[in-house]
């Protein structure tokens, strides 16, 4: 499809009031060129006609963001952001997506597609996530990466930033992380990612169904799980609340019979209330990395073993200060408390446990990193 086809379908996607659906139905029908002309110059089409009959102000919306944005403007945009515009037609669309009951109609693309041909593990969760939780991210995206899994996330702050930065301090020809966006993939969301974005698009691939330039509005966020479920071959949620993206992510993977793990926490960790209720409700518990890959069909189990915990083994006193815990961030006061420790005795061990990786310190909260001793 030549270039002013693909920006005619670049400027269809980013029209105020198109919606995914109204994409699809489009240019399941047209080629990009007439169904643009259909939208902006009323060349008859019934189903577009019925659009306009029930909602009357989306004319105007259609034409007047048209003229803004419009179909050679938009191809350029596309070309100086290094931004791809792929269709289902192209060879290089994703094969999982077809099929697909919501696939995309347009993608727009930084970076190689062809990272998808690799085996695939969605890792997301909140944005208000634990020390404890990013680290965990952080590990399970070096670990994966390092088995040769593409990780797939939302480069969202929180969890799924934090599982693309262990994707990226992963051995260099190891398994690649890709980003779903809410966005343009040329416009980092959030504004401290940017770095982060240019790395996933160098080492990985960012995917948007929204052209270079769109804003990340909010409805664009639950609109892109569904992709982000759709690329993966699991979702593993590390740290969710009672509700957020992440669960709808996880239900989405559902629904497409992809399996969902998650990560238990405490009970009285907010940050783990939603993951806590995926494993009642039938989740497959992740413990660690080999949970995945077990569900990923890349090892056959506990017996296949753990990866070895690089962490020294903390003494058998601060062992005692350390099942305090129970996965639970305490104060000072509340680990002396739980341990029965002399204060001096439990702020030594704290630091000891530290500085060894068992725990951190966030804001005079102590929790607890990775999993337990003896694990």
């Amino acid at each position: 499809m030549n270039a002013a086809e693909r920006g005619a379908a670049a400027a269809l996607a980013g029209l105020s009031g198109m919606n995914p659906k109204r994409l699809a139905s489009l240019l399941g029908r047209h080629r990009p060129s007439t169904a643009w002309a259909i939208v902006m110059v009323e060349h008859p089409d019934p189903v577009v006609e019925t659009w306009f009959r029930r909602t009357p102000s989306l004319v105007e919306s259609f034409r007047r963001s048209g003229m803004q944005r419009p179909p050679e403007e938009m191809w350029e945009h596309c070309v100086l952001s290094g931004t791809r515009v792929v269709l289902p037609s192209d060879d290089d669309y994703p094969a999982v997506l077809h099929g697909d009951p919501a696939a995309p109609a347009v993608l727009f693309a930084r970076g190689s597609l062809d990272v998808l041909g690799a085996r695939r593990a969605g890792v997301v969760g909140t944005r208000n996530a634990t020390e404890s939780g990013r680290r965990l991210a952080t590990r399970l995206g070096r670990e994966l990466a390092e088995a040769g899994v593409a990780v797939v996330s939302g480069l969202a702050r929180g969890i799924d930033g934090a599982a693309h930065r262990g994707v990226l301090g992963a051995r260099p020809g190891c398994g690649a992380p890709v980003a779903v966006v809410a966005s343009g993939p040329d416009n980092p969301f959030p504004r401290e990612h940017r770095d982060l974005w240019a790395e996933v698009v160098e080492r990985g691939v960012v995917i948007s169904e929204f052209p270079p330039g769109s804003p990340p509005l909010a409805e664009r966020f639950l609109l892109r799980n569904r992709i982000l479920a759709a690329l993966s071959e699991v979702v593993v949620v590390v740290e969710s609340r009672q509700r957020g993206g992440s669960l709808m992510t996880a239900r989405l993977a559902a629904d497409r019979q992809i399996p969902v793990l998650a990560v238990p926490g405490s009970l009285h960790n907010r940050a783990a209330e939603g993951t806590n209720r995926l494993i009642a409700d039938g989740a497959t518990t992740a413990l660690d990395t080999l949970d995945v890959l077990v569900a990923l069909g890349l090892a056959t189990g506990r017996s296949a073993g753990r990866p070895p915990d690089p962490r020294r083994r903390p003494s058998a006193g601060d062992r005692v200060v350390l099942e305090a815990f129970a996965g639970d961030p305490l104060t000072l006061d509340q680990v002396m408390l739980r341990s029965g420790r002399p204060l001096v005795d439990t702020a030594l061990a704290l630091g000891r446990l530290e500085a060894d990786g068992w725990i951190v310190d966030v804001g005079g909260w102590f929790e607890p990193v990775g999993a337990p001793v003896g694990s």
